[in-house]
């Protein structure tokens, strides 16, 4: 497992390159949901999403090795990521993405030079692929979050965050892969393990949840949950195993919900998330976290939604 200190090396590795994000506090959301509510802007950062950190942290670290070309498959936050970092550092990057991949973050992609390639609508489909890729042409593929450099560098989200607030009672973070919440995990555990940190999950996306309640990881079939970002099959075997050893409690929400936070945060405070970043807003709008009067810090994973696929999101 990573530590503290591997979050911290992380910390000196990427600060060039990404943002600190602002802690966004919203009064009229903080009386909906009886607690101080927090958002942790992470759709504020470079290329739109925590994913920079992690993927700034990687391949650094494999062109120190001598890499000079990296994939990566993604739905699209991880693909912008790895396609950023690599075009900074002067390597060629192949993202390989989902049939369905999001119009806005395959053109953003493609304007940090990265070469696209389409393949299936799963993680378990893209993922071979990309690897291919990479054996190919002699390249190294980065994960999207099994891997500690990923997960270390996705842990400096809860490094700001302690700073930031260091009152905190609770983080509320999305579950995807479980790089993020792993990472974050590893800070608030190590640091102050009186913080609660309540992961979320998509209902129709829970292969998180069946894993613990199993205490195996346990794969699900396609999702189509509208977080696109959260759409894996699987946690990864790097992840798990932290996510077991630290994580205080997981619950779901609905599509429905969903659509819900995604629409306040827009309306009422005037902050474009995507659905993946929604799933926290999501459980304290609906009274999922099952604390009252306590500083809860929600982690907005990313900004990066097509807005003209927004009339989908929100039918009439």
């Amino acid at each position: 497992m990573i530590t503290i200190h591997d979050i911290h090396q992380a910390r000196k590795q990427i600060t060039e390159i990404i943002h600190e994000t602002p802690i966004i506090k919203s009064q009229q959301l903080s009386a909906i949901c009886g607690n101080d509510i927090y958002l942790k802007g992470e759709h504020l950062q470079k290329t739109g999403a925590f994913k920079i950190r992690g993927a700034t942290n990687k391949v650094k670290q494999v062109v120190k090795d001598g890499a000079t070309f990296v994939t990566a498959a993604s739905s699209g936050n991880h693909g912008q990521a790895v396609a950023y970092i690599a075009n900074v550092l002067g390597v060629s990057a192949t993202i390989v993405v989902p049939e369905d991949a999001t119009w806005s973050k395959i053109q953003a992609i493609e304007a940090y030079n990265g070469k696209i390639e389409k393949c299936g609508f799963t993680s378990a489909e893209r993922l071979p692929r990309a690897q291919e890729l990479a054996r190919e042409k002699d390249g190294v593929y980065i994960p999207p979050y099994d891997d500690p450099f990923i997960i270390a560098g996705q842990g400096t989200v809860g490094l700001e965050i302690l700073e930031q607030l260091d009152d905190v009672d609770v983080v509320v973070v999305p579950i995807g892969g479980g790089g993020l919440i792993s990472g974050i995990l590893t800070v608030i555990k190590e640091t102050k393990p009186n913080v609660k940190v309540i992961g979320v999950e998509p209902e129709i996306a829970n292969d998180t949840l069946l894993s613990l309640e199993k205490g195996e990881i346990t794969t699900i079939p396609e999702t189509r949950t509208i977080a696109d970002g959260l759409r894996t099959s699987q946690p990864g075997d790097v992840t798990f195993p932290i996510v077991q050893k630290y994580l205080d409690e997981l619950v779901l929400v609905s599509e429905e919900e969903i659509r819900q936070a995604l629409f306040f945060v827009l309306e009422r405070m005037k902050q474009l998330i995507e659905p993946s970043s929604a799933v926290t807003v999501a459980a304290a709008m609906f009274g999922k976290l099952g604390v009252k009067d306590k500083k809860v810090t929600c982690v907005l994973s990313g900004g990066n939604v097509d807005v003209r696929k927004l009339g989908e999101i929100f039918p009439e």
